[in-house]
């Protein structure tokens, strides 16, 4: 939808001051920083690790144990589409996880340091 009114005029810069690089470098090396830090990678780092060791035993059983995945669960359902299956469902729960990982116990911290931040500049 297009308007016939002309842009605004004069310095109403809204937009909020941003800090500086030596505010960034010293929230970096804060306690509160490393703690975030922290709590980050003691989620992310396992979760990876797992997901990956999960993802190379469904590649190495496809490669080397054919018989095992051919084995029919039910009907046309073998053990390979029942473990490619869970590749994805493993990988939506992992999403979900970390997001309400986030949300408790990431998203605060962060906001607690924005928050500081932008009050000292």
């Amino acid at each position: 939808m297009a308007t016939d009114a002309p842009p605004p005029r004069g310095g109403t810069d809204t937009s909020p001051v941003q800090p500086t690089t030596e505010s960034f470098v010293e929230v970096q090396g804060s306690a509160d920083f490393g703690e975030l830090r922290r709590t980050y990678r003691s989620f992310a780092f396992p979760l990876t690790v797992a997901f990956i060791a999960w993802y190379l035993l469904y590649v190495l059983l496809s490669n080397y144990a054919g018989g095992f995945m051919g084995t029919k669960l039910f009907g046309n359902i073998n053990v390979a589409l029942a473990l490619g299956l869970a590749q994805f469902v493993t990988t939506f729960l992992i999403a979900w996880f970390y997001s309400r990982h986030a949300a408790e116990k990431l998203d605060p911290k962060a906001e607690a340091i924005k928050s500081r931040m932008e009050a000292d500049v």
